[in-house]
């Protein structure tokens, strides 16, 4: 069997019982990877159901993918804004057109930096960077800034505004927020709550830590809960676009970037699920049947194209494994993708390569690796566990994963506004629970 990178960590999953799950978790410093050897790679389905965090992730990883977006969310300068004039009256600043979403050099990186912040935040409420997280969440995700926002989306012809990508990471956003709002956050202070011997034996030290922690535990659910309202009327304007959009969508668009509708459909699909919208899930689900049921024989040699961060070919397959059983899956990815292999190998889907990091279009393939490897661990997730495809699926997403998160340094703005996002999803395994 072919030698693959891994590391092992546990996955956390309260209220469930603590299990443990084989991951290709990348260990990285902030410059250079470490890799482990093993003879296998093992994904395990995570219940849907159970509110997941994840333990054992490397610390400082996950501090410098917190700190990108701190440092993006509210930088206001260099702004890329798609931006439709309709006199001399709409020249204005960023901060005034979007101001919940005005940082990160474009609209919908910093909607997903946002979204980093909630996911970091709700999974690692003790890390050192939850504070300053929930200090830059409380400042944007306001009622009187989501108000503007939902105005602009208003204006005289914006309705293809951020459509489909950065609807679909608002309502990622939306999605991170309604679970952590229902379920709370994992982390030492549940042990706390949970009780503990020393209390039981009349500790005051510990009656205090345990009246603190819950005071503090209060605090935050409150607070997610005001920025899950405060967010609801732009949530429900993303949604409204995807609704009344797909039934005049009448093909795909099957690009490497932004306009791509397989990626920005598996996000809606997981929102709509995540908020009980079954309209929005049926409508995704029959327009993903109309566009893709008959597709074959995608053709991997054609990627990538010289600024892909999405591969057309994976995300296709990682949305058809969100609608269909296991079994159906597998036969459709045999007419789909018929190059997989079944032995193990690596060969038939080598690591885009980046040329220059400092320039934004370039630097688009490290999110191409690292999106690869989350859609390749999702249709690997969606096969049947006995289907031989699933070896050679893994040990793609692993190389994937280590070439990917090894650029996820800061070093450039260009990536650094939005890389650690792609990171975020793929190392907490975002895409893999609906």
């Amino acid at each position: 069997m072919p030698m693959t990178r891994i590391i092992r960590c546990r996955i956390w999953s309260p209220p469930l019982a603590s299990l443990a799950l084989i991951l290709p978790v990348l260990m990285i410093s902030s410059v250079s990877c470490e890799r482990v050897e093993s003879e296998s790679a093992v994904v395990e389905s995570i219940d849907p159901a159970g509110e997941i965090s994840v333990d054992d992730l490397d610390p400082v990883s996950v501090e410098r993918f917190a700190s990108l977006a701190l440092d993006c969310v509210e930088r206001e300068y260099p702004n890329k804004i798609g931006h439709v004039l309709q006199s001399d009256a709409d020249v204005k600043p960023p901060r005034d057109l979007t101001p919940a979403f005005a940082g990160c050099f474009d609209w919908h990186s910093a909607v997903h930096g946002h979204w980093l912040l909630v996911r970091l935040a709700r999974l690692y409420p003790d890390a050192d960077f939850s504070a300053a997280a929930r200090t830059a969440l409380a400042h944007n995700l306001t009622p009187a800034k989501i108000a503007v926002e939902v105005e602009y989306f208003a204006g005289e012809d914006r309705g293809s505004f951020e459509r489909p990508y950065g609807l679909a990471w608002l309502l990622q956003l939306a999605a991170e927020l309604r679970e952590w709002s229902a379920t709370g956050t994992a982390g030492a202070a549940d042990a706390v709550a949970a009780g503990s011997d020393a209390t039981a034996d009349g500790d005051t030290t510990a009656d205090d830590a345990t009246a603190d922690d819950a005071q503090m535990r209060a605090q935050v659910r409150a607070q997610v809960r005001a920025w899950t309202a405060a967010l609801a009327p732009l949530e429900r304007e993303a949604a409204a676009r995807f609704a009344s959009w797909l039934p005049k969508l009448h093909y795909p668009i099957r690009t490497g970037e932004h306009s791509q509708t397989a990626f920005a459909l598996g996000l809606a699909l997981d929102w709509a699920r995540t908020a009980g919208d079954g309209e929005l899930e049926e409508l995704i689900i029959q327009r993903v049947h109309f566009f893709h049921d008959d597709d074959r024989e995608c053709n991997l040699a054609y990627e990538p194209s010289g600024q892909d961060f999405l591969s057309p070919c994976l995300a296709e397959a990682d949305l058809m494994r969100r609608i269909l059983p296991p079994r159906r899956f597998a036969d459709w990815l045999g007419g789909f993708l018929p190059e997989v292999p079944r032995d193990g190998t690596t060969d038939w889907l080598p690591i885009a390569v980046v040329t220059d990091r400092r320039d934004g279009k370039l630097a688009h393939l490290d999110g191409l690796n690292i999106s690869r490897a989350w859609m390749l661990e999702g249709i690997a997730g969606g096969l049947p566990a006995e289907d031989s495809r699933r070896a050679s699926l893994i040990a793609a997403a692993n190389q994937h994963r280590v070439d990917g998160l090894a650029a996820v340094t800061g070093e450039h703005y260009a990536g650094g506004h939005w890389l650690g996002s792609f990171a975020t999803y793929l190392v907490t395994r975002r895409g893999i629970r609906p």
